[in-house]
């Protein structure tokens, strides 16, 4: 699983994004955006949550915000609690640092959070953390049909 899911993904879908991949690590929000040259913020990050009667979920989010507590159990009536290691690989397909809205092993719900429209353009991980693509959050929103959210910060 990972790049080749994502990259698949795309041409399923006639959809032209270009794949960037890195020969150093853009595993986190820090490493991305130096690997980028672009703010933190601008770094799509997805977190992946259980909720309750362990349903498990994405949430994208600009880079530079934290989920909010108060917000995510008024949003998703539950608390939320993020997934180990092992969770985020059976269940997404994606390794930590490259869990992505493309290509997943499982159908998920996305979310996204309202941070990303503050950006022209955001680029979340595409597979792998050596990788990520750069796509506006109005098209991140319609090929994932990822709902509109405010729980950060």
């Amino acid at each position: 699983m990972g790049v080749e899911e994502v990259r698949k993904y795309f041409q399923d879908r006639n959809l032209n994004y270009e794949i960037l991949e890195f020969e150093v690590s853009t595993a986190t929000v820090e490493l991305a955006a130096k690997a980028l040259g672009v703010e933190p913020g601008m770094i799509a990050k997805t977190m992946s949550f259980k909720v309750k009667n362990d349903e498990c979920l994405l949430i994208l989010a600009a880079g530079d915000k934290r989920i909010n507590n108060k917000k995510f159990k008024a949003t998703f009536q539950s608390k939320g609690s993020m997934l180990d290691f092992e969770e985020v690989v059976q269940i997404t397909g994606h390794p930590v640092g490259g869990v992505c809205p493309f290509g997943l092993k499982n159908k998920l719900p996305i979310y996204l959070d309202i941070s990303l429209k503050d950006y022209q353009f955001v680029f979340p991980a595409a597979g792998s953390p050596m990788s990520t693509v750069k796509i506006a959050p109005r098209e991140l929103q319609e090929i994932t049909g990822g709902v509109w959210v405010d729980v950060c910060n």
